[in-house]
C-alpha cells in the first residue's frame, strides 16, 4: 500500500500543490518515497510521477491476483533503462527485459551490475523487438507482461498485442501504458496551443510528431480479442500532465501531496478519462 499522505495534503486543493511546486527549494539529495525516489533538482517531475503511480497500480494488481510471496515470471517489453524491471527483480520476481535500443540495454546492465548477486540473477536484459517475442519465448511463459510506453511508437499495435497475449500463462496479467488520445486536445489547449487543440480533436496522433495515442474503447475491445479482457484501468498524470516541462525541485512533503492527489484523480471519474496516460490491466482467462 502507498504511504499515507500528510493530513494537510488530504484537505488541500490539488491545484494549490501544483502551483507551489516550483517555489519549493530542492533537497540536498534524493530521499526514499514509496518504491522510488523523490526527484532531485534536474530530474523531470512528470516522469517521476509516472514511475511512482504505475508502480503502485501494478503492485495493487499483483497483490490482488497472485499469492503473497509467489515469485512471478515477468516479461517487460520496451523496458527502457530497466527501472520497473529492476524494481520487480528486487521484489523477488524473475524478470526478462526486452528493449530494441542497445544503449538503453547497456544502461540497464550498468544499473544491474551495482546490485547484489541475487538480484543480478533474477533480471536478464535482452536486446530485441516486442514483435519478436514468439521467436524467443514459448506461449504461456510469463505470469506478467508489461508493455509501457511502447504502443505509442507502433503504427499498428494489433500484431504486437496479439503476441503479448500469447506470452501470458492462464490467469496472467497484461499491463499496458499508453498515451490517451482523449487528452490530446485538452493538453494542447491548457498550454495555450489553440491550433494544436483544434488539430487534436478526432485524431490519434500527437501534433508535435509521429507518436501515437490510443482511446480506451478500442483498446478494451483489443484486449478482449486477444483473450486478456480488461479488468482495471487507471489514469496517470491527470494533474502533473498539465505542468510545464523540465525539472521541478520538490521536497518530500510536497511530492507525497502531489502523488496523493494524482492517485485519487487517476481512480476517479471523470478525471481519469482525461489523464495524459492510461494504464490498462487485462487478465488472460
Amino acid at each position: 500500500m502507498p504511504p499515507p499522505a500528510p493530513a494537510s495534503a488530504a484537505r488541500e486543493d490539488p491545484r494549490g500543490v501544483l502551483a507551489r511546486l516550483a517555489a519549493v527549494p530542492a533537497q540536498a539529495g534524493p530521499e526514499r518515497s514509496g518504491e522510488g525516489l523523490v526527484p532531485p533538482a534536474g530530474e523531470d517531475l512528470r516522469e517521476r510521477v509516472r514511475g511512482e503511480l504505475v508502480a503502485r497500480q501494478l503492485d495493487e494488481q499483483l497483490a490482488a491476483r497472485f499469492a503473497v510471496g509467489r515469485r512471478l515470471r515477468v516479461l517487460d517489453v520496451g523496458m527502457g533503462e530497466g527501472r520497473q524491471a529492476l524494481r520487480l527483480a528486487r521484489l523477488g520476481h524473475q524478470v526478462t527485459g526486452v528493449e530494441s535500443d542497445p544503449a538503453l540495454v547497456a544502461a540497464a546492465e550498468e544499473a544491474l551490475a551495482k546490485e547484489p548477486e541475487g538480484i543480478r540473477e533474477r533480471f536478464r536484459p535482452v536486446v530485441g523487438d516486442g514483435h519478436d517475442t514468439g521467436v524467443h519465448f514459448l506461449p504461456g511463459s510469463f505470469d506478467v507482461v508489461l508493455c509501457h510506453g511502447v504502443l505509442m511508437r507502433v503504427e499498428s499495435p494489433d500484431a504486437l498485442l496479439a503476441g503479448l497475449g500469447r506470452m501470458l500463462a492462464p490467469g496472467g496479467l497484461l499491463s499496458l501504458l499508453v498515451r490517451n488520445a482523449d487528452a490530446l486536445a485538452l493538453c494542447a489547449g491548457l498550454a495555450g496551443d489553440w491550433r494544436g487543440a483544434l488539430d487534436a480533436f478526432g485524431t490519434e496522433s500527437a501534433a508535435e510528431g509521429p507518436v501515437r495515442a490510443d482511446r480506451l474503447a478500442p483498446l478494451t475491445a483489443a484486449l478482449a480479442g486477444i483473450g486478456a479482457p480488461l479488468e482495471r484501468w487507471y489514469g496517470v498524470r491527470v494533474l502533473a500532465g498539465r505542468a510545464s516541462d523540465g525539472p521541478v525541485p520538490v521536497d518530500e512533503a510536497e511530492f507525497q501531496a502531489l502523488l496523493a492527489a494524482e492517485e485519487r484523480a487517476g481512480r476517479t471519474d471523470p478525471y481519469r478519462s482525461v489523464a495524459a496516460l492510461l494504464h490498462l490491466c487485462g487478465v488472460r482467462g
